[in-house]
């Protein structure tokens, strides 16, 4: 079944920005905003805090041209940084500074959303990466969806950059996990019997005042507002540039795997929110190195047997999208390990949190010049 270019990709990243000096974050996006603009155009912006800065790929035919736009935004990002001083890292929290140290940008959406959220939105100082998969037809993307839920906590474990905290080891792979939990909206979804169903359910809170659009829907998983994709957002954001392609040629290939099997009215085995919230949490706590839950067989299997699992499910609409060499880059994370495994493995060994953020920033430029 040819694709014919219908799964596109689009890659957001959320960078944290870094004094290299002292390893602390930094409330200085403005001071790379103006020259980025006028680089980059739309695909740089600014996020609430000051010390963030989002890059976003283009429309990609591929991974490949997505990997090559990665490349590009983060090259541009971290001389731009450089230029002022600056250094970019690419983990999903930064191991010392504090949230309450960092400056809030100044914007009506900012401002309406700590009016709103007071100090769940203050401390909301995590960064993450969006994966977008083009599924031009509606009711085939909420079928999807659906079934890709169950997935979700599988790649989550293979993103894990987040196990410190505020100068504290956490204990988790993925502390983002806990702090984003503090929103509304957040989370795994329920499923949806038709696409009309799920506008209901968006036109209902945007009526009764708990949203004005469905941006503010921030599941790990949601058909986007405004465009024709699926959009995966449960990920931490990964310090490699292959981890990232990994994942988002994972996901381009559970979607194309999952529409497949919808055109051909085979049934992919729908399970409730609160079971899939088990294995998420197994996720983010152990990251590779627990087990979940397989639901079908009602036991516990080792995460790392599950993704390989998983990378079977997706084979046989591999090489169709192109992304054979960048799925296999996974099995190189399952063999050593995620950045929070890198993290804490350096940690051990010197006991010092800016030795972290020394790696953090070296891994974010890995293969970039």
């Amino acid at each position: 079944m040819p694709f014919d270019n219908e799964f596109t990709i689009g890659i957001e990243e959320e960078f944290q920005i870094i004094d290299p000096q002292t390893r602390e974050l930094r409330s200085r996006v403005n001071e790379i905003l103006e020259e980025g603009r006028m680089l980059l155009g739309e695909q740089v912006k600014p996020e609430m805090h000051q010390s963030m800065i989002e890059v976003g790929t283009g429309i990609c035919k591929d991974v490949k041209e997505a990997r090559a736009d990665v490349i590009k935004l983060r090259r541009a990002i971290a001389e731009l940084s450089q230029r002022k001083g600056l250094a970019i890292v690419a983990a999903s929290t930064h191991p010392i500074s504090h949230w309450a140290d960092q400056r809030i940008t100044e914007h009506e959406r900012y401002s309406q959303l700590i009016e709103e959220m007071q100090h769940s939105a203050r401390a909301l100082l995590i960064f993450g990466m969006h994966v977008h998969v083009g599924m031009a037809d509606r009711e085939a993307a909420i079928a999807v969806m659906n079934a890709a839920r169950y997935m979700l906590p599988h790649v989550y474990a293979l993103s894990a950059s987040s196990p410190f905290w505020i100068g504290r080891n956490t204990g988790m792979k993925s502390y983002r996990y806990e702090v984003f939990k503090q929103f509304p909206r957040t989370g795994i979804p329920d499923y949806f019997n038709s696409a009309s169903e799920f506008d209901n359910f968006v036109n209902l809170l945007i009526k009764t005042g708990c949203i004005d659009n469905g941006k503010k829907i921030w599941w790990d998983v949601r058909p986007h507002p405004f465009f024709p994709t699926l959009e995966y957002r449960v990920c931490d954001i990964p310090s490699r540039v292959d981890e990232t392609i990994a994942i988002a040629a994972l996901f381009q290939a559970i979607t194309a795997k999952l529409y497949k099997l919808y055109r051909q009215n085979l049934g992919f085995r729908l399970y409730r929110r609160a079971l899939i919230e088990e294995n998420k949490w197994r996720a983010a706590r152990y990251g590779l190195d627990g087990k979940l839950i397989d639901f079908g067989k009602r036991q516990e299997v080792p995460t790392r047997d599950l993704i390989h699992e998983l990378i079977e499910f997706v084979d046989d609409v591999v090489d169709e999208l192109g992304c054979r060499e960048e799925i296999n880059y996974v099995f190189k994370i399952l063999e050593e390990g995620t950045s929070a495994d890198r993290q804490l493995r350096v940690y051990r060994e010197t006991g010092d949190l800016r030795a972290v953020v020394d790696l953090l920033m070296k891994e974010t430029i890995e293969g970039v010049f």
